[in-house]
Parts: structure tokens; sequence; C-alpha cells
């Protein structure tokens, strides 16, 4: 039987705590948040995203410089706090029957790692039903586009959100991640970090209930960056409706009529779509032998978490 001291408490902390951070490093590379969001450090509860809106293009310098103010959409993201908590009886420590919860933490870890994934989903799928700085829903039939650059005169509507007026189809995503604005923001006050409440003459839950507890604590959230990046359709998910949505997106203009360059890259679906997904650009021949204009034409992330 083990004799429980400060010291075998520190040495267990510190053996959970390795643990979980290889598993969360483990996790994280396979992430699929950092390749659609912007990473914005946070230092405070919140952060307003007031220059989320066009930054203005160069222009010949011809005179003095002409500045241009940018728009201020008020669009905030305010952090939450985020807990897993497990407890470890007395009882196993003293057994020395700690093996049964290496997987226990090491899932803690995975969990830590993939979250942002899911709060990510989230905001995919609910895109449709999320306001977004412009004032619309994320993916919205009418986002205004003003005919000057300095957003006066009458608005023009542009959709990035495709929808059949019978049976709409399971939702499909096309994004631009080239940009160092991403389609959607990931913002990070705290990262994961294990901690450990152990020690008898604090803890209650040693004192009353025998357990000694491990956790993780995190702050963060997630919001959303430029519409013009992302693409949403409930059409059949197929070759002539994708080059539909590429050439929507590649006409997508700024205030004024400059065209924003916008150049899709990412086709991201449901479990559902996966086996259309990849048969609309991974395979190099179409139905009837004929080649596949849309071959490679984007690359394909099927995300578990948008199903349903």
């Amino acid at each position: 039987m083990a004799i429980i001291t400060a010291s075998l408490l520190e040495a267990l902390r510190t053996g959970f705590k390795k643990t979980f951070e290889d598993a969360y490093a483990s996790m994280k590379a396979t992430t699929f948040y950092t390749d659609v969001s912007t990473i914005v450090p946070s230092t405070t509860a919140s952060e307003t995203y007031g220059w989320l809106g066009d930054f203005p293009d160069l222009r010949e310098w011809v005179g003095d410089r002409v500045v241009k103010d940018m728009k201020e959409s008020g669009y905030q993201i305010v952090n939450k706090e985020w807990e897993s908590t497990v407890g470890v009886k007395r009882p196993q420590i003293e057994d020395d029957n700690l093996g049964i919860y290496t997987p226990m933490v090491q899932s803690m870890g995975h969990s830590a790692a993939r979250h942002p994934d899911i709060l990510i989903a989230e905001l995919i799928k609910n895109g449709n039903a999320n306001v977004c700085y412009d004032g619309q829903y994320f993916f919205d039939t009418d986002h205004p586009v003003y005919p000057n650059h300095d957003s006066t005169g009458t608005a023009a509507t542009v959709s990035n959100y495709d929808v059949p007026g019978t049976d709409p189809g399971i939702t499909w995503y096309l994004l631009d991640t080239s940009r160092p604005l991403k389609p959607f923001i990931f913002q990070e006050r705290k990262r994961p970090e294990f901690e450990a409440k152990t020690d008898p003459r604090t803890s209650d839950a040693v004192f009353t209930s025998n357990q000694f507890q491990y956790g993780v604590y995190a702050r963060h959230n997630v919001g959303y960056g430029f519409w013009q990046c992302a693409y949403a359709s409930r059409q059949v998910l197929n070759s002539d409706n994708l080059d539909a949505a590429m050439q929507a997106m590649m006409e997508f203009t700024a205030d004024g009529g400059r065209p924003l360059g916008i150049m899709p890259n990412l086709l991201v679906v449901p479990p559902a779509l996966r086996s259309a997904a990849n048969k609309t650009v991974e395979v190099m021949l179409g139905d009837g032998g004929a080649s596949n204009p849309n071959y490679k034409a984007v690359e394909v992330r099927v995300i578990p978490w948008l199903a349903g």
C-alpha cells in the first residue's frame, strides 16, 4: 500500500499533467479550427472587432495620402470559461491502482484540443441564424454591398447562401482560408491548463468525499470573420452546383465594386456528404469517362460535428 505524502501527490500531479499535455499536443496537430480560423490572442474579458469591414487597397500616391476611415462594426466576442474535472478516490492511490485513470486524463487532453473544433462546427452549422459584423446572418441572401467606397449610396444585396425553393438538401460549405483573416475567429484568452486540487488541508473534496480532483480550465470563444470568405449551399452537391458556388464567391466585391479576389479552396461537408464530395472533386473521371473539370479544385474536409 502506498503512503500518501505531499511528494507522492506532487509526483502524481506531474505525471498526470504530462499525460494531459502529450495527449493535447497529439490531438491539436489534427484539429480543423486552425485551418479555417484566425487565431486571435485575447487580453481582456471580450474583444471588439470594429475593423471588420473593408480594408483599403493600394493606390498610386499622387499628392497627399488619402485616409479612408475603416468601418466600425462593433462586432464583439466575449470570452467564456470552460472546464472538465475528474475525481480520484484515495483508495485508488493507496492501492497504486492508477493505470485506470491514465486513459481518462488522456481523454481530457483530447477533449481540450478538440473543443475549438466543436465550437467552430456549431458556428458553421448555425451561420444562417447568427449575426456577423454587417448585422446580417453570416450565411444570408441579403448582405449589403454599397456602390461607393465610403459605404454610401443604395446598397445592393449579395448572397452567400443558396437554398432551393423546394426540397433543400443537406448543407455543404465552401471556404476561402487563404487570407490572414479567415472566415472564422478563434479568440483565446487562456490556453487549457491542467489543475490539481489534492491538499487535504484546503480541499473540501478530499476532506468530505475522500477524493482528489484533477481538471482542465480554459477561456476562449469563437466568432465570425468575413462572410465573403464562406458560402453555404443546400443544393445537391455535384459539379454544376459547386461551379455556381465557386463563381459566386469569386465575383464578390467590396464597396465600390472592387473585386475581392476570393478564391475558395476548401469544401467542408458533414459525414452524410462525404461520398458526394469525393465524387465531385476527388475523382479524375466523371460519369461516362469524361474528364472532371473540378478534379482537385478544392480540398475536402469531412467534419463529424456538422452531422444532424
